[in-house]
């Protein structure tokens, strides 16, 4: 069995899911509308390097902090049914499918909170998601991320974890798919990389790596 992982934000939907969500909640009432230019300032930090995983998760989490499960799970699922299915690549979906046919395992890989990437990663027929961990007390969101998720916001980290959770059938080759050079790491370990839509520093590193070039299209 081979092991397929795909990042999630504009490689498998043509836009960024934590922005969307800051966006589908203030649309509905329940976030301020400054959510969305401070969702915009803390993730150019974060891609700049400059804001931990950590923090810009304190802050986006910020509008569930004492919300039931049962609540947000119904928030999100008209959330995906809206905003992400509609933006998932027409290429994106014959890949996953073409995955499934062959039995490997799929994963989506998100730098976000896994109660989004983890329903998005079931509606779309993968088998799970490499997210981070968001804390629940009592059924209820703390707004805060799980303890054991400190020094783990790193994606390369969190896929270590769960490799080493594996090791009982390991895989035969890894497939990585994503449109970031910040996910340079994750082609590298894989077997087969393919970069999608890739930039111009990523797209001249794939030709000179041998990688796979994918321009998918909405």
């Amino acid at each position: 069995m081979d092991l397929a992982l795909f990042d999630l934000d504009e490689t498998l939907i043509c836009e960024d899911s934590a922005s969307l969500w800051s966006r589908w909640l203030v649309s509905q009432g329940y976030a301020p509308a400054s959510l969305i230019e401070q969702e915009r300032a803390l993730m150019a930090r974060y891609d700049q390097g400059l804001l931990s995983a950590e923090e810009y998760m304190q802050t986006t989490l910020s509008p569930l902090t004492g919300m039931s499960t049962l609540t947000v799970s119904g928030w999100v699922r008209r959330f995906i049914q809206r905003d992400i299915l509609p933006r998932v690549y027409p290429a994106a979906r014959e890949k996953l499918a073409w995955h499934q046919q062959r039995g490997d395992k799929i994963m989506l890989v998100s730098p976000g909170g896994d109660h989004l990437a983890m329903p998005i990663a079931q509606q779309l027929g993968a088998h799970g998601a490499l997210a981070v961990s968001v804390e629940i007390v009592n059924d209820r969101y703390s707004g805060q991320i799980c303890d054991n998720c400190a020094g783990k916001e790193d994606r390369m980290v969190r896929l270590a974890d769960w490799l080493a959770l594996q090791s009982h059938a390991p895989f035969d080759s890894v497939w990585a798919y994503s449109d970031s050079i910040t996910d340079l790491p994750l082609l590298e370990q894989a077997d087969r990389a393919h970069v999608v839509n890739p930039a111009e520093p990523l797209y001249q590193l794939a030709q000179q790596r041998g990688w796979e070039v994918c321009r998918w299209v909405k």
